[in-house]
This record gives C-alpha cells, structure tokens and sequence, in this order.
C-alpha cells in the first residue's frame, strides 16, 4: 500500500476498514454496494445511528419537512429519503458536509445541505432532528451540559418548535424535565441493548404519552399512557426479565399489566407469571431457595447443572465470580436468577434456579 499509494496510503486504509464496519451497522439504510462508496471518520461512524433505530425514527417523520441541524456524514438523512416529505440537511463542519454531499450523491439523492451552526436556525415550519456530539477524542460526554451543542441551549433555541433530540440511553430524566423539556421521551432497544434515548417535543408525542420503550426486535411499544395495575406476588411458573428499554423507560409496571405478569418486589424490575409474553425469553422456576452459596451448589449439583447463566437484580453479587465458585459439573445449561426480595430489615436476597426458555 506504501508502495504504490505513498502519504495517502493510512487513509485509504483506515477508508477501507471503515466501510467495512459500516457495511453491519448501516447497510439496511441502502445496498452495501452504496456503503461501500462512502466516506467516513471513525468518530461519525460511531456516532452514526444504527439503520434500524434511525429508520425507526424517520417512521415517526412520515410526510413531515424534515431538517437534519447535525447532519454530519448524512445517515439520518438517508433513513429519511423514503418517508420524509423533504429533507434539509446542515453541520457546522465542512469536512462531514462535504461527505455527506459525496454519501448522499451515491444514494441519487440531490440534498438540501447547507453549512450551519445548529444553534442558529435556518429554517422554519420543519421538524428539526438534532444529534449532539457525545464523542471527544473517543471518549464519551455524559453530562448533557457538555454535549455539543449543549442540551439546554439546544431546548431553549428551538423552544415552541417540533424538535426530535437523540441522546444517550442513561441521560438524566429528570435533569431533562428541570431544562423544560415537557414532551415525550422515547427509549429505544435493538438486539437487546439499549441504543438511545430519543427527546420528542410536545407537537410530536404521541396522546398523553411522557415515556415510551420501543422493542425493535419484536416491534413491541409501551407507554406511560397505558394501565400500571400490576401487583406484587410470590414467583409463578416463569421469571421474566424485561427488555432493557421497557426498564430504563420506568415501564415495567405497564408492561406487567399489558402481559397479565406481576412483580416479585415493587422496587425490582424482575416480573413473573404463568405464561409468557409472546416472543420473551423466560425463566422457568425449578427451585426456589434463600441465597446461600454452599445450598446453591448442592440444588445445581442436584439437577445436574454443567454450565450456568448468571442473573443478578438489587444485591451485590459479581455473577462471573460466584460462576468460577460454584463450579458445575453436570450435563445440563440452566439459569440462576438473584434479587432481592422485601425492604429495610425484612428484605432477604433469594435465588430462582430456572431453565432457560431459550
């Protein structure tokens, strides 16, 4: 490569490795044979929204004048090429506007792009998508404060419009309510993790709704506008632990109630029942015992347990070294789920040896 590409050969390398991650984490968004063509930096690579959860959001945009303030290399606004009426693209950075011409031009796309600092609007009447930087020198902002541009100004700047905010899954909900955001907030999982935490301003909330977890494996959405009657009980048939943005939504409650489940503490998210939720892996209870773990090894040597698969809940139990110390020896792969169970003096950590129903 040296040889016969001189000083240009690292990027035409660090090119062609980047392509070849994006062709995973964006190829839904057009063939790869197009992703292929396209230009990249490693941290707009990793900032870039996976396909699935930004076309997602596009769905939401459907018919909608969409603007892109942040449009970086243009992902998002390839998600919104078939669902948006129009889309206006601008960044602050030459450098990823001009990739995003050169990715979208591959597309056949003739994009509005302009260069614009997302805190100075540059238009009116659309819905305004904004993904601020959370990267510097590869390390990740937390604080909303320090992302680029800044949650607040950001709010304030583009307070009374239609603005859609993605931000990461942890973000404070509360220090977002004390900004003066007052719309709904969207947390979104994919392949069972967690991918973001998405701010929709009140002209783009769904009815009534504050919080939402969206399942994009099984396609499943739950609000706060929902019934939480969902009682506490002692373990039925099956453990259920809900997919990770139902939790981090603070949705458990509704999504026991959809699904005819109960809870097995009300501070815990572990829920239970005698059916399963269609497409959920569950935990079928085979024994239930106070965690001890001298008994845990006798009841997993009893069942003949050779491999087991850790899950721990509200006690302060490292899973990967109570593994190496129970050490099982048997022929079966079963489950072992630990929570706590009650509060203050009465609250006892417990232990649900379970098979797998996956």
């Amino acid at each position: 490569m040296r040889a016969r590409f001189g000083d240009r050969a690292p990027w035409l390398v660090e090119t062609t490795l980047l392509r070849r991650r994006a062709s995973g984490k964006l190829g839904e968004l057009c063939p790869n044979l197009e992703v292929a063509q396209w230009l990249f930096t490693d941290e707009a690579l990793q900032q870039a929204t996976a396909a699935p959860v930004a076309l997602h959001r596009a769905g939401r945009l459907a018919g909608r004048v969409v603007h892109d303030a942040t449009c970086s290399i243009g992902t998002e606004m390839a998600a919104l090429r078939g669902s948006a009426a129009r889309t206006i693209g601008s960044d602050i950075d030459p450098v990823r506007l001009a990739m995003a011409r050169h990715n979208l031009g591959a597309l056949g796309m003739e994009a509005d792009l302009c260069r614009a600092d997302a805190l100075h609007p540059v238009t009116r009447d659309a819905a305004v998508v904004v993904d601020p930087a959370r990267r510097s020198s590869g390390r990740r902002r937390f604080r909303p404060a320090d992302y680029q541009p800044g949650l607040g100004p950001l709010l304030d700047c583009y307070r009374g419009r239609d603005l859609v905010v993605k931000c990461a899954p942890g973000i404070d909900f509360e220090q977002v309510g004390r900004l003066g955001f007052d719309g709904e907030i969207e947390v979104v999982s994919y392949r069972g993790a967690v991918r973001e935490a998405c701010l929709w301003s009140a002209g783009l909330a769904g009815s009534g709704v504050r919080r939402r977890a969206s399942i994009l494996d099984s396609g499943e959405q739950i609000s706060d506008a929902e019934p939480d009657g969902c009682p506490v009980r002692p373990a039925g048939r099956w453990i259920v632990d809900p997919d990770g943005a139902v939790v981090r939504a603070g949705l458990v409650r509704h999504y026991g109630a959809r699904h005819g489940l109960w809870q097995l503490d009300p501070d815990i998210a572990y829920l239970s029942g005698d059916r399963l939720p269609p497409a959920v892996r569950g935990f079928e209870v085979l024994e239930q015992l106070a965690f001890d773990e001298r008994r845990l090894r006798q009841v997993l040597a009893a069942l003949d347990c050779g491999a087991a698969e850790i899950l721990v809940r509200g006690v302060g139990v490292d899973p990967d070294v109570l593994r190496r110390r129970l050490r099982p020896r048997g022929s079966r792969s079963l489950s072992v789920v630990i929570t706590r169970i009650g509060s203050g003096s009465s609250s006892r950590a417990t232990a649900y040896v379970c098979r797998s129903s996956r």
